[in-house]
């Protein structure tokens, strides 16, 4: 009994005393730490606008378990870096614990402000400093901040943002966001700096937004660009001539800028062309990771363009990239990537021209219940029916991961009018429904059937086709010859690939 206890007690002894380290069981740094990086690059960010955060991973590799005396930023209390080191956010740091062959994890973030500075880019550096003197370590910190120019709501004096009708309900509610009417002097957005938006900017009726080659347009969460009825937006981008750099291109793409968020869906609203607005014109713009790439909505007439799009690419919705609703839209040398349902939704009828389309969902983030090509001329939503006066497609793809990347849904009280001519599509169901049925040569012409078209890299919205492509020579020459260059500028006069990409990726 009495061993017992005595044993017991030892045992408490040695666990009481074990957890209960002091100061004095430390060794002191000597210059001996181990970092996971000797430079935290924190990529780029905007100015005004915070970074993402960083991981720096600091190690104890010796036998002893060690203090480090401190840890801090090179650029003092004066540092536009923040650090995080156990849970505290600080800029100084001192005594910090590091047991034998243990580590430590520093988070770093960083805002910068360039004012009133001349430079368009500033390399923003400093270093986390560990102990000072003969044991200094340094880790350098390094931000690219590009300026930019900002447009977003007012705030009113009780703190609440400027706000706009975006759209209407089904029941006639309006649909308010966050939002503001761009000024005459903002109508026109150049290449000198990028610029970013927050919430919607409103296109005043009568007005245009004229974007012009080489603009950057960058959207915090939830904004987009509206265009009101009897507005119009032209955005005037031109081929690049480097093809990394798309230096002529107009792009429209989220705020956050870390290759992080490179390939993110859903970080910003929409390209919203509303109901009444016509004449808009679109030339080599690029959208990627919205929720919805463009949703134009057309006047039910069906007799002026609501919008001409060529030699643009929108890739990566998180729902749709290219919605059009009761339209009148033609397109040329369009490509519509992967998009987390629908690519291209021609709904509630409409009037609609396709020529060397490549139209192919290849959604990598999980399920997909769309197909890369939906038609309607009713809707769920909508107790009335549309007109589909004409859906005309040629040289086009229709492709994607799902077994069907094609759905049609008539309302047998209204026209349906489809036309495939010359194109490659993906149905591997079979069904008695009359308006799948590939051999009606009226509807179907010259059709490619469930044959690969070989893409470069689909998954990550690369669609130049390989060498071994049934695309290549497929098709029609008169269609060719109305859109006789490719994307990229290449003729595509003389023996026409279908879709987008007349150049062939040979190695």
């Amino acid at each position: 009994m009495h061993r017992s206890f005595h044993i017991f007690s030892a045992i408490a002894l040695l666990l009481i005393f074990s957890s209960c380290r002091v100061d004095f069981d430390y060794a002191k740094s000597n210059g001996s730490l181990e970092f996971s990086k000797d430079t935290v690059f924190l990529d780029t960010i905007f100015s005004h606008i915070g970074s993402s955060t960083y991981t720096l991973k600091v190690y104890n590799r010796t036998t002893n378990d060690i203090n480090i005396p401190s840890i801090g930023l090179k650029n003092g209390p004066n540092s536009k870096y923040r650090l995080n080191v156990d849970g505290e956010a600080r800029r100084q740091f001192r005594d910090i614990p590091l047991f034998a062959m243990d580590s430590l994890y520093i988070f770093v973030e960083t805002t910068y402000d360039i004012g009133n500075a001349d430079e368009k880019e500033f390399l923003h550096t400093d270093a986390i400093q560990f102990d000072k003197e003969n044991h200094l370590q340094e880790v350098q910190l390094v931000t690219l901040v590009k300026d930019a120019v900002f447009y977003f709501p007012k705030k009113s004096v009780n703190g609440q943002r400027e706000t706009i009708v975006l759209d209407f309900s089904k029941n006639g509610e309006e649909i308010i966001v966050e939002g503001f009417e761009l000024k005459a002097d903002q109508l026109l957005l150049t290449n000198d700096k990028p610029y970013v938006i927050y919430g919607y900017a409103s296109v005043p009726r009568g007005e245009t937004l004229t974007i012009e080659k080489g603009a950057r347009v960058h959207f915090h969460k939830d904004s987009g660009i509206l265009i009101k009825d009897n507005a119009s937006i032209q955005i005037n981008g031109m081929l690049s001539e480097d093809q990394e750099l798309l230096e002529n291109e107009v792009i429209f793409e989220g705020d956050r800028l870390d290759p992080s968020y490179s390939d993110i869906p859903g970080q910003w609203g929409s390209l919203y062309i509303a109901k009444g607005s016509i004449n808009n014109k679109i030339d080599y713009l690029t959208i990627k990771n919205a929720t919805v790439g463009i949703l134009v909505q057309g006047d039910n007439s069906l007799k002026k363009a609501t919008l001409t799009i060529m030699n643009s690419q929108i890739y990566n919705s998180q729902n749709i990239n290219l919605w059009a609703k009761t339209a009148v839209l033609l397109a040329e040398n369009l490509v519509l990537g992967g998009a987390g349902n629908i690519s291209l939704y021609c709904n509630q009828g409409g009037n609609y021209s396709f020529i060397h389309a490549t139209i192919a969902n290849y959604w990598k983030y999980g399920f997909r219940i769309g197909t890369a090509l939906q038609m309607d001329n009713s809707s769920n939503i909508d107790v009335n029916s549309y007109d589909l006066l004409k859906a005309d497609f040629k040289n086009c793809i229709i492709y994607g991961s799902n077994p069907n990347e094609l759905y049609l849904n008539k309302d047998s009280q209204k026209t349906f009018n489809y036309n495939f001519k010359n194109c490659l599509l993906k149905f591997t169901n079979s069904t008695e429904d009359s308006l799948y049925n590939f051999s009606d040569s009226s509807r179907y012409e010259n059709t490619l059937l469930n044959l690969d078209p070989m893409f470069l890299s689909p998954s990550k919205n690369i669609f130049l086709i390989k060498e071994s492509s049934s695309a290549i020579g497929a098709g029609n020459i008169d269609a060719a010859n109305l859109v006789p260059l490719d994307i990229l500028g290449s003729n595509r006069t003389k023996n026409p690939a279908l879709g987008a990409f007349e150049v062939i990726y040979t190695n």
